[in-house]
Order: structure tokens, then sequence, then C-alpha cells
């Protein structure tokens, strides 16, 4: 293939344009403003990533301060039931206390009336044994003896009687 340079080919004005547009935009600092464009944007992303990264950071230490306070939260919350489990079974061993307590009295008030009542059942049945004794003799006593002999008995009384206190 050969090869000709004449100026009558297109392909050869193409070329001298482009040279001519890129070297006007050399010319007029096209690459310098598209450089500093490029810089700018790549300082805007970077400063964004900083913002980024600076944010994450704080995200994860109110993170970490949120487990934090989640987890003493949940200790203060065992410590409470922990508390409440504890003052009630001290509530319901004061309860059994005070009610074995109160049966206790209860029992011993009932054996106190129990015995007050078997003491007062015997005294009332030996005064009625004394009582029907007595009429028992008083009776027995009229139907064996005679006017003379109660008075022989009332004479030997007195008379014993008389030894007696002197």
């Amino acid at each position: 293939m050969h090869w000709e340079f004449s100026l009558s080919e297109p392909p050869i004005w193409v070329f001298m344009a482009l040279c001519i547009i890129i070297g006007a935009a050399l010319y007029k600092g096209v690459h310098k403003t598209m450089a500093k464009a490029l810089d700018e944007r790549a300082d805007g992303i970077r400063k964004e990533l900083d913002d980024a990264r600076t944010l994450r950071e704080e995200a994860q230490v109110l993170l970490a301060s949120y487990q934090r306070k989640q987890a003493e939260a949940e200790e203060q919350a065992k410590a409470i039931v922990e508390q409440a489990r504890k003052d009630a079974e001290t509530m319901a061993d004061q309860a059994r206390k005070n009610l074995k307590e109160r049966l206790e009295r209860r029992a011993d008030l009932a054996e106190t009336k129990i015995t007050s009542a078997e003491a007062q059942a015997m005294a009332d049945v030996k005064a009625r044994a004394v009582d029907l004794a007595t009429q028992a003799a008083e009776q027995l006593i009229r139907d064996q003896f005679k006017a003379a002999d109660h008075s022989a008995l009332v004479k030997t009384g007195v008379t014993q009687m008389g030894k007696v206190l002197n």
C-alpha cells in the first residue's frame, strides 16, 4: 500500500483541524482549567469521604454509648427484679412468722381457756358433790335419828368443840 501526502484528502484536513483545535485549547489554558476542575472535584470527594468517615466514627461512638446504656439498664433491671424477689421472700417469711406467732398465741389462749374451763368445771363438780353429800347426809340424819338423838348429838358436838378450843 502506498501512502501519498495530498491536501486533497479529507483525513488530512480533519487531522489539521484537530491539531489547530488542540493547540488553541492548550494556548487558552483549557487543560489547566480541566485539571483545576478535576482537582476541585477530587478535593470535594475527599472532603465528603472525610465527613462520611467522621460521621461513621461518631455513629460508632454513639452506638457504643447506647449499647453501654442498654447493658447498664439491663443490669439495673436485673438488680431491681432480684431485690423485688428478695423483698417478696422476706415479706413472705415475715408473714409466715407472724401467722405462726398468732396461731401459737391463739393455741396458748385456747389452752388457757380450756384449763380455766376444766378448773371451773372441777370446782362446779366439787361444789355440786359437796351440796349433794350435804343433802344426802342431812336426809340420812333426819331419817335415822330422832329428836332426842339430835339433842344428844348437839351436846356431844358442843362438848368436843369446847375441848378442842381450850
